[in-house]
């Protein structure tokens, strides 16, 4: 059987979530490998929208298994408020949602460090200030709490009094910083404990039980790659790793186990927070952009910084994630447009280039080169066949083709789960088998 990842190949918010759920059809087993709180997946079925932090978009289909990976950070309180939201709308959770015990908790001393931190301009990144890399940079120095750790009391004392010495030591650093005290850190702990202990589980083993009985997993990644903390935009990233390779080390599988990666990507680009984003439009077509494309996170709020799409970058994520396949999201955003501008190489001080810089210096000093393409001027969100589509669609869905070397076997044309085309019949079974 076949397993496969969905990895978002821009800078994250790319509709991995519809992607996700649209795949999950074909999937036994849904598993989320890195990221937490800060992810934000919006799933619409007929209509009704469900939003996700923690939880694989899986969850929305019947007797699918879940599964949170021991590469993720958990805000205890946040998991448990949207476990309850999707009981309360009729979802059921019970006996399929589980999270590893090797997962990592944040706790109220990240957040309040994150939070602190982003009031300072020269630390400011840009972070959904929920404590995702505080609790990843405890992990690295090994002060942090897992979910099998809150069951010894003694070692948890222990991490704690080392892991909130540190925090404090931070004081200096970062005015406005609180102080929080062991026995808070204890409290918190304990409550974990009693509440989280229905869904901690031995994830990677019951994954594993699962591929050898032959079931197909879906791995979904949060964020997008070029946010992640090795090959994206650094500084200005996520603290985890969010291309495909991580699935391996974050759900606890090997390499030989996965069969494919599909690419998401949407027909323009946006970030949210600071970094460098070279085809990022600040004017009237940005903002058009983002009223026409609804680009508020589904985090946070924030409106999402909008430009058109890069194809340096996103030739760059195909090749990072080893990608062939990829789904196009938000095509119809575009359908307004007299004309697309795609940016295909850029212009920066030592010449012209056509590959993605590793330096941010270098990058926010680069230039797009555009390549401007007719617009269809239609509304194509009834479209639900290739062939549906204008021609000019069709015409910029093959050029960024060409661009970036792989091919758009989904493309969505609107938010709900039926607004999509299956671009060749049997393409996504393909996947699988």
């Amino acid at each position: 059987m076949g397993n496969v990842i969905v990895i978002g190949a821009q800078w994250g918010d790319e509709g991995k979530g519809k992607i996700v759920d649209l795949l999950c059809g074909r999937a036994d087993v849904v598993v989320r490998f890195q990221g937490g709180p800060n992810a934000g997946h919006t799933v619409s079925v007929a209509g009704r929208k469900t939003f996700l932090h923690h939880v694989p978009s899986g969850i929305l289909h019947p007797e699918r298994l879940c599964l949170l990976g021991n590469g993720m950070v958990v805000d205890p309180d946040r998991f448990l408020k949207e476990v309850a939201d999707l009981q309360a709308a009729g979802v059921e959770v019970d006996g399929r949602l589980f999270l590893s015990r090797r997962a990592h908790l944040i706790f109220p001393h990240h957040r309040a460090l994150d939070q602190a931190a982003e009031e300072q301009p020269e630390h400011r990144i840009g972070t959904t200030r929920r404590g995702v890399g505080q609790a990843y940079m405890a992990k690295a120095l090994r002060v942090g709490v897992r979910g099998v750790d809150l069951d010894d009391d003694a070692e948890l004392r222990r991490r704690l009094t080392l892991a909130l010495r540190l925090h404090h030591a931070f004081k200096e650093a970062i005015p406005g910083l609180p102080h929080v005290t062991l026995e808070e850190s204890l409290e918190a702990a304990a409550s974990n404990r009693r509440r989280l202990a229905p869904y901690l589980d031995d994830t990677g083993g019951r994954l594993q039980d699962a591929l050898e009985a032959g079931r197909r997993v879906l791995f979904e990644g949060s964020q997008g790659t070029l946010l992640d903390v090795d090959h994206g935009t650094y500084p200005f990233v996520t603290s985890s790793n969010t291309v495909a390779g991580a699935a391996c080390t974050g759900a606890g599988v090997g390499p030989a186990q996965i069969q494919a990666a599909v690419g998401v990507y949407k027909a323009y680009a946006t970030r949210v927070g600071e970094g460098p984003m070279p085809t990022e439009e600040t004017g009237q077509v940005g903002e058009g952009l983002r009223q026409r494309g609804r680009e508020f996170g589904t985090t946070t709020g924030r409106p999402r910084r909008c430009g058109w799409f890069d194809a340096v970058a996103g030739r760059y994520a195909a090749r990072v994630n080893g990608l062939r396949v990829a789904a196009l999201t938000l095509l119809d955003v575009l359908d307004a447009s007299s004309e697309i501008q795609v940016a295909v190489a850029y212009d920066t001080p030592s010449g012209r280039i056509d590959r993605f810089p590793s330096s941010p210096a270098a990058l926010s000093a680069a230039r797009p080169v555009y390549e401007t393409l007719p617009g269809w001027e239609q509304d194509t969100s009834g479209c639900r066949a290739w062939d549906d589509l204008p021609a000019r669609a069709r015409d910029f869905v093959e050029r960024l083709e060409t661009l970036l070397g792989v091919r758009f076997v989904l493309i969505s044309v609107g938010a709900d789960r039926d607004q999509t085309i299956e671009r060749e019949a049997g393409a996504l079974d393909a996947l699988f088998s």
